[in-house]
């Protein structure tokens, strides 16, 4: 039960309205001149992953990582997600503990606890997970392959062991 509690107020500091836009136009028009998506990248940005498609460029990266005050193992981060049509921003809550690493992030009004396991495999399926953690807990290690960083981790006291697990907490429907 005492696991929980960290999970809970961590859930709660997520749903918490962000200070963060959540959509910038393709073309934002300040005093008449439009900017694109890519002119808008903060200077701190890590490219996490980039690829094209028919309809142009995509990107997701992280920027802005900043301890929580309230808990030593806590990061938040902003993830940063480029399209074509514009910029989405989240900002996502990672516990950075060896015995219990972790993202919170949410998709749409849906709030995704993701259990983690650094220093075990790595999938397509859970490399952007881990890709995010890195740069939130161990940020020299930002943009790396972390299929590469096992025995990092392994180091750093993960045991490589853990099941990794995704729990949904679905929204309020209005």
């Amino acid at each position: 039960m005492g696991r929980h509690l960290p999970l809970l107020a961590l859930a709660a500091a997520l749903a918490l309205p962000s200070a963060f836009p959540s959509h910038a136009l393709a073309e934002e028009e300040r005093d008449g001149v439009f900017y694109k998506p890519s002119e808008q990248r903060p200077a701190d940005l890590v490219v996490l992953r980039e690829w094209s498609t028919i309809q142009g460029g995509h990107l997701i990266g992280v920027h802005g990582m900043k301890p929580d005050p309230n808990d030593p193992v806590a990061r938040t981060i902003v993830v940063w997600v480029e399209s074509p049509t514009g910029v989405q921003l989240a900002v996502d809550t990672l516990r950075c503990s060896p015995a219990a690493p972790m993202r919170l992030t949410k998709q749409g009004n849906r709030l995704l606890i993701k259990e983690l396991n650094p220093g075990g495999p790595v999938t397509e399926a859970n490399s952007l997970d881990h890709k995010i953690w890195w740069a939130a807990c161990h940020p020299e290690q930002a943009g790396k392959n972390p299929a590469s960083l096992a025995a990092l981790a392994k180091q750093l006291g993960y045991s490589g062991a853990l099941i990794e697990q995704q729990q949904v907490l679905p929204g309020n429907p209005r």
